[in-house]
């Protein structure tokens, strides 16, 4: 996975195959672990995840800092 300039704790979640929905989810309920700032890495082989994981950055204020299928990187807000 290729690493950002962003600082702070790195977490990483293997989203496997999961797409939409679940993929969605699952992002949720790690952030939601996580402190602000921090970044959570992705992994998500769903041909779409690119799409699903901006669209809900937009929606939820996080920031989308990296994607080049199937690795992703974003930080939680605040």
């Amino acid at each position: 996975m290729n690493p950002t300039e962003e600082s702070g704790t790195k977490t990483c979640w293997d989203a496997g195959e999961a797409g939409c929905g679940r993929l969605i989810i699952g992002v949720k309920q790690q952030v939601e672990k996580m402190r602000a700032g921090e970044i959570l890495y992705v992994i998500a082989r769903d041909p779409a995840a690119h799409i699903d994981l901006d669209h809900w950055c937009h929606m939820t204020g996080h920031s989308l800092v990296f994607a080049n299928h199937p690795d992703y990187a974003l930080k939680k807000k605040g």
